[in-house]
């Protein structure tokens, strides 16, 4: 009977080959910490969201009925044989979240919930239940900005041409194009004539096409409602949270509409009512907009024996939020403005307050942007999770979160078609022990240099006051590697960000999205394809436009993408891959031609390492090589941009970049998603940069790029307003001598390690 119960306490994978998997069978205790280590793409994100996570949330989905499942994604099997003992997983990923104006930290952790209705049972006057306080909800927002807290003014020569008719495409907004659905209820209202320019219009037609409410018309056999064009723009695009919006509509609505607060409610997004109620002096919109550090002494110093339970679970999310190296966002910010990191963050905190138990949990790089500080206080709240009795699983690289595993599964022994192999599994004095990858680097230090480069002259900023800094003053050195460093909230971003990066001569690398479709792929966005195109075309005589699956080449069933896209509206698409191709995107006859053996279709799905050695074409080879250079020789050439990582892509910009001539170049914590041993790459590379003459500047946390630096500032003391000063600048080697700040600290413990 014990072996039979003992078999319940692990989740079993057999025959795992989903991606680069090569049938993989391991064993994950449940109710423990598991972290998963190994290069990137070894393998560690297809085990445990393309598998484990995956089959999980597809079987809780075949709970439901038909009916319901008729409206929800169609989930396939993942490429495994079995997976036995598995339990509701919830995945706490790196997304950013919803991109709705109505979302903040506030509603996405429910702390703003609790604090309605500790103002509608405290709050004085009295003016009604928790509804009454909320922005979302017609009885507490403010009339006039609809719980938005802002409005806009709209510059009509933006959105139209006076000089010209509807028929002549007088409208200029996207998407409004003279024979769109849009432009034809105002050609054919009769409110205006279609054929007259705008500029004539009498009075009534310019205040019916502009301004007219919602209005009942006839067209032809179809009844439908009018609307003034400045309301259907308003209710089409500046309601929407612009990060939402695509990249032209983006720029339409930057150059149409300006918004300022709202002056009815200044931006509190709330009615009168709402406003005049108080507890200690705060209305709730004072509340929303304090630091969260700040709110959590203000909470605690409420005594009332009538709301004692909630104001206990309250200031359990507020700490928690603190804890986590969150204490610096307020209640009202917006949640598609935080980070990745920030966001899987937030997530996490509200997971920390949820009744569930027996979950599995699983999380991509937690310490993504927190300093060696705030990843003590981040593993505090993985052990939290696993001690409510959580399985809790752990995609990671930092050797910090590395040491508190119960258990640790290495996956390699390198990446792509060189990984997705289990190469140990056990506890992590086992993996230390071992000769794998990983368990030699985990106790790897990079030294202080010894003889820091001589900087050729600075950058100087005076009175830098943006967000939270404090009107700083400081110098950046020249043909250097700089480092600035700080816990999260600091003022890093805001000091490279505000006053360097705006600078003619300086690229910033960043991990934002790249801009492009789900066509785009590192082959189009390089440049690289318009080299294999002309390889292509030179060796089979014929045009390069056969190559490209965007254009002549392309299989006519699903354009070129490989895949067929369902859209289920208020649901998550689903691709389903092109019967007629195979996936493989281009027309058979396309297919046919081949370069030294290989179609264009087997070329794309190469790995850069591979396509090094099968590419002669020096434009091509230059590419390649700067690829590699990044840590990016697993990827394939074809892989679409929209299922990379931020620190894939900002090492994909970088590589790109590194082809320019530049002066100056900013990253933003390029050591994102790299293994220990690809930091070590990642630093020669950065060497290389300055060695060619180049200055480098890293935002960054990472102690191995801190101590490879020649020169650090570092930002604190803390976070949000207890941050925004330059606290130490200087070498590394005079940091760990004679530093007092956190980061000195923890770079003192790191380069002291044996």
């Amino acid at each position: 009977m014990a072996t039979a119960a003992d078999s319940h306490d692990v989740i079993e994978v057999r025959g795992a080959r989903e991606n680069n998997l090569k049938n993989v069978d391991v064993d994950i205790p449940k109710r423990r910490l598991t972290v998963f280590t190994g290069v990137s793409g070894s393998g560690k994100s297809s085990l445990v969201f393309g598998t484990i996570a995956a089959e999980s949330q597809r079987l809780i989905n075949e709970t439901y009925t038909a009916f319901i499942q008729s409206f929800m994604p169609n989930l396939g099997r993942p490429d495994v044989d079995a997976l036995r003992n598995l339990s509701a997983a919830i995945v706490v990923d790196q997304e950013r979240m919803g991109a709705n104006s109505r979302s903040t930290v506030g509603t996405a952790t429910d702390a703003h919930t609790m604090l309605r209705i500790l103002f509608s049972r405290l709050g004085t006057p009295h003016v009604g239940g928790s509804g009454a306080f909320s922005f979302n909800l017609p009885e507490g927002m403010c009339p006039e900005c609809e719980g938005l807290g802002r409005v806009s003014a709209i510059d009509l020569d933006q959105i139209v041409d006076r000089d010209k008719s509807l028929n002549e495409g007088a409208i200029k907004v996207p998407g409004f194009t003279v024979d769109s659905w849009y432009v034809q209820i105002y050609a054919t209202s009769g409110f205006v004539d279609p054929d007259a320019k705008l500029a004539d219009y009498t009075e009534q037609q310019w205040a019916d096409f502009l301004h007219k409410e919602n209005t009942k018309v006839k067209i032809g056999k179809n009844t439908v409602t009018y609307e003034g064009l400045i309301p259907k723009v308003q209710r089409l695009f500046l309601t929407k949270d612009r990060e939402s919006l695509q990249a032209h509509t983006r720029a339409f609505v930057d150059r149409a509409a300006t918004f300022t607060a709202c002056h009815s409610c200044g931006g509190a997004r709330l009615n009168q009512a709402a406003l005049s109620s108080r507890i200690d002096g705060l209305n709730i919109a004072d509340c929303s907009t304090m630091q969260i550090s700040d709110l959590a002494d203000w909470v605690a110093k409420i005594d009332d024996d009538s709301v004692a339970p909630m104001i206990a679970t309250l200031r359990e999310t507020l700490d928690s939020l603190v804890e986590i190296g969150l204490g610096y966002l307020s209640l009202d910010r917006q949640s598609a403005t935080l980070s990745g990191g920030e966001a899987q963050r937030v997530k996490m905190v509200r997971h920390l307050g949820s009744a569930l138990t027996d979950v599995t949990y699983v999380f991509d790089e937690p310490t993504v942007g927190l300093h060696p500080h705030d990843i003590q206080r981040m593993n505090e709240l993985l052990l939290r999770l696993r001690d409510k009795g959580n399985t809790v699983l752990v995609v990671e690289h930092k050797p910090e979160t590395i040491e508190i595993a119960d258990h640790v599964v290495d996956l390699g022994p390198g990446a792509g078609t060189h990984g997705g192999e289990i190469r140990y599994t056990g506890t992590v004095a086992g993996l230390r022990a071992g000769d794998t990858l990983t368990g030699r680097h985990l106790d790897h230090r990079a030294r202080l240099r010894t003889e820091p480069r001589t900087p050729t002259g600075h950058i100087a900023i005076t009175g830098a006051d943006l967000h939270n800094l404090r009107n700083v003053d400081v110098d950046i050195p020249l043909g250097v590697l700089t480092v600035v460093t700080g816990v999260a909230g600091s003022g890093k971003s805001s000091l490279i960000h505000g006053s360097v990066a705006t600078r003619d001569d300086v690229v910033t690398v960043d991990q934002s999205p790249i801009r492009g479709s789900r066509r785009s792929n590192p082959a189009t966005y390089t440049g690289l394809l318009d080299a294999i195109r002309t390889a292509f075309a030179r060796a089979n005589g014929v045009k390069p436009a056969l190559f490209s699956a965007n254009s002549e080449g392309a299989c006519p069933k699903c354009k070129g993408l490989g895949v067929i896209y369902t859209d289920l509206a208020m649901m998550a698409g689903v691709a389903t891959t092109c019967e007629e191709c195979g996936g493989k995107r281009f027309t058979a006859e396309v297919l046919e031609h081949r370069l030294r053996g290989r179609n264009i279709s087997e070329v794309l799905a190469m790995p850069v390492t591979e396509a090094r050695d099968f590419f002669t074409e020096k434009q091509a080879r230059a590419i390649l090589d700067r690829m590699a250079d990044v840590g990016l020789g697993y990827l394939s050439l074809g892989q679409p941009l929209t299922t990379l990582s931020g620190g894939e892509r900002q090492r994909l910009k970088l590589a790109i970049h590194m082809g320019e001539r530049a002066s100056t170049y900013v990253l933003d914590e390029p050591t994102t998603g790299l293994h220990l041993a690809d930091v070590d790459q990642l630093l020669a590379l950065l060497d290389r940069l300055v060695d060619a003459g180049n200055t480098v500047i890293v935002i960054e946390h990472h102690q191995a790029v801190m101590a490879h630096a020649d020169w650090i500032i570092d930002l604190g003391p803390g976070a949000g307003h207890d941050g925004g000063q330059v606290v130490f600048t200087g070498t590394p080697a005079q940091l760990v001598a004679d530093g007092d700040t956190l980061t000195a600290r923890h770079l003192r413990t790191y380069v002291n390690h044996s």
